[in-house]
Parts: C-alpha cells; structure tokens; sequence
C-alpha cells in the first residue's frame, strides 16, 4: 500500500477510486471528488471485499478510499487487500468503529488514515489533500547516490547482560531524539522481549518472513513490522517454544537488505546462538555491540565471541559494553577484564535496578523512562557514537577539532568489506 516508491509506476493508474458501503456516504464523497476533478464514477458501490475482487484484476489507483463498515476482521481484510494493492497506493479507511487500538493497528498495518462516519465533506476534502500531497511528495529514487544507512547488531556475551535493554533503548533514541528512520529486528525469535519492552504486541511478521523468505520486499516490510512511533518500527515474534526454527537464515538476510533501503538505521537483537547458527546475518553489519558484565564467564565469552569476530566479521567495527557495573563489588576489576580481553572497555553502564523496574512498569523503554539517569546518559553517549552525532568524543590529527574519524573509519559505515581497522579509544 503505501509502499516505497517505484518510478514509472503512476502511468496507467487512475487518480482516485473509492469502494463504499452505504449511500449516505457515497452522497457526502461524489461531489468531493468533483470539486478535486476526479471522476464520480470511480466512487463504487461496495466495501473492502469489493475493493479485494476489483483489484485483483485492474491495477490499483493512485489514492483508494475503502469503506470496512462490513468487516468482520479489519485488520486481516486489510492484509488482504495489501496482496492485491500495487506498491505507492495510499489507502484511506472509513469505518464505524471508534478505537484507538484498532485505528493504531490500521497504520501499522500500512493505511494511510482511518476516518470516522458520518463523513463530513471537509473531512474528506482534507484526508484526500493529504493523500494527494503524500503521493505526489518526491521519493528518493535509486541512482540519486548512496543511501546513508548504519546497521548495528548488539550480541549479549551472556544471557541477562542487558542486550536487549540496550537494543530497544537505541533504537527509541534514534527514531525519537534523533529522527531517524529506524527498525528494530529482535531476533530472539522464541523469546525476544523487544515488542514486549516497548509495550506492544509482537505479530506475526517476523514468523511469516521466516517461513516465507521469497515473499519478503517493501510492501511486506511496510506491512509486517509493528509501528511504535513516527521513526520506529519493529519486527519481533513471540514463536511457540515447541516449533524449533526451520530456516536456512536467508529470511534475515533479505530483510536487512530490505531495511538498508527503507530505513537509516537499523538495530538487530542478535542472541549468541542465532550468530552461531546464521553467521551470515553479520554480512551487511557496520558495527558489533558485545554486551558484557564483570564476570569470569562474561569475559571468557567476550574473548571467544572478538576471536570470532575477528575471522569472521572483519569489516564491522566493534564495541565493548560493560553493564550493570557496581563500584567495589565486581567479580573482577575492570583493569583484570581488559587485560583478559587484550582491549580496552568502550563504556561502562552503571548498575540501576530501580530504574529497570520503573521502565518495565511504564511499558517504556530504559532511556526513554529514565532520561536523567546517569545509566541513560552512558546509553545516549553510545548512541551518539555509532550515529556520530556527538563531536566531543572523536579527535582527528589535522584539524584539532573533534570528529568520528577518531572512533570509525567512515568507509565501513557506507562498504561491507573494505576497511581499515581503526584505533579503540577509551570511553570518558
């Protein structure tokens, strides 16, 4: 529906088609689309189940007006109508019922605006100007140059660590404070806590990509991944744990190639095992977040998972996080830890356990719960570096001023394999 752009694809479609239930409305909508110099006779007698079968064999117009007045099931008419609508239809959905959540699904879901009855004709006149302008916006077309996209994968050393607390929390910070466009991929596929922790029902989306890789574009990721703001989107699961994962790891690659082109950032919740058993999902990642804690077993695991690192993800730069750190009361020092892993610690987050239960009672995650903690400052710092958003941590050599360049050799945030490996700076 409203699907990334494709140029070409406005030639042969009509401008406008409406598919509505009752009479009350098609009177209130006809002379609307006059005024807009639209035809009349596109407005049809019929609901969403019309719109389905008169779709399925003429091509889609550029704005469609669908009346769900008639549906049982919205939400999953509405997947129906997405296999027969063309990429770049911005669909607008009329209905009777008044909820939030059913009105928030509809978005996710892909539609454009969901409109109330009784219809109003300003009502409609505004929705369709918007519609229109949407439609007619320039998109960005491929050959306009290289697109600017950071991909991250943060790996737990060990289970608790707090990965997916940092995961959620960056990628909340990047879609709200920096408004960059953001998907968030959690791939704990039985048990990711991702949707879970920004207070949202996972889908089915990851699943249906599973096992359906070929089906996997723009149009599926539009549909599939679960909004959590105007930045942020999601694709989690919740899989019954007596379904082992049958896949090769092709779907998880497909759809990072699909986010590279629709997003500019992207996070993955990598568990250790599924970068065990899908080493390739690292093939399109700039930067690694190893996760750790003050532990023997974290840091035995920490050397093993850099060793690994090291043969076989060598373009992606990587970062080392100790969290939960407790001043005085650590298994081991943080001076025995960096000797052990031959590097040093790139930030250190301190332990905040009331601040974790506050953020999981709000349905929020940690950074955005939390803003003032010093925890959440560590996070935004972390951030900062993998965006290069902050200019205070970097240094280069020519001009005296502060830059990413200290941190990242740029090449590797823009190329998969060509770089050069960069000096590690300690955290401040």
């Amino acid at each position: 529906m409203n699907a990334p752009w494709k140029s070409g694809m406005a030639g042969n479609r009509d401008p406008f088609a409406a598919y509505i239930c009752d009479d009350a409305a098609l009177d209130v909508l006809r002379p609307v689309v006059i005024e807009l110099g639209w035809q009349p006779e596109k407005c049809n007698k019929g609901g969403l189940r019309n719109a389905v079968q008169s779709l399925s064999v003429s091509a889609s117009p550029n704005i469609l007006l669908v009346d769900l007045s008639e549906s049982g099931d919205p939400l999953n008419d509405i997947n129906g109508l997405a296999e027969v609508c063309e990429p770049g239809t911005v669909v607008i959905a009329i209905g009777q019922v008044n909820d939030v959540r059913l009105y928030r699904d509809l978005l996710a879901s892909g539609i454009h605006d969901y409109l109330l009855k009784p219809l109003s004709a300003g009502q409609l006149r505004d929705a369709l100007n918007q519609a229109q302008a949407v439609f007619t916006a320039p998109r960005n077309q491929e050959g306009d140059g290289v697109k600017h996209h950071i991909s991250t994968a943060i790996i737990g050393t060990r289970g608790g660590v707090g990965a997916s607390t940092l995961a959620t929390s960056l990628a909340w910070m990047f879609s709200e404070e920096h408004k960059s466009p953001t998907a968030l991929l959690d791939l704990d596929v039985h048990f990711g806590t991702g949707a879970l922790t920004l207070d949202l029902e996972p889908g089915r989306g990851l699943t249906d990509a599973i096992d359906n890789p070929s089906r996997i574009d723009g149009l599926f990721i539009e549909r599939a991944m679960i909004r959590a703001n105007d930045n942020l989107s999601i694709l989690s699961a919740e899989a019954p744990i007596n379904s082992p994962l049958m896949t090769d790891g092709a779907a998880f690659v497909q759809l990072e190639e699909e986010f590279r082109q629709a997003f500019e950032m992207t996070v993955v919740d990598l568990p250790r095992n599924m970068l065990i058993n899908f080493p390739h999902v690292l093939s399109d990642v700039n930067l690694v977040v190893l996760m750790a804690e003050m532990t023997l077993a974290s840091a035995r695991d920490t050397i093993r998972i850099l060793s690994w690192l090291k043969t076989n993800a060598a373009h992606a730069h990587s970062l080392v996080i100790a969290n939960k750190v407790q001043s005085g009361i650590a298994e081991i020092s943080k001076a025995d830890f960096e000797a052990s892993i031959e590097r040093q610690i790139d930030f250190s987050i301190p332990y905040d356990a009331k601040a974790a239960a506050n953020a999981a009672k709000l349905g929020q995650t940690f950074a955005q719960a939390n803003r003032s903690s010093k925890a959440s400052a560590v996070i935004r710092q972390i951030g900062e570096r993998v965006m290069g958003a902050s200019a205070d941590d970097f240094t280069t050599g020519e001009t005296g001023k502060k830059s990413l360049l200290g941190s990242f050799d740029l090449k590797s945030l823009m190329a998969k394999k060509d770089k050069t490996q960069p000096a590690h700076e300690p955290a401040e």
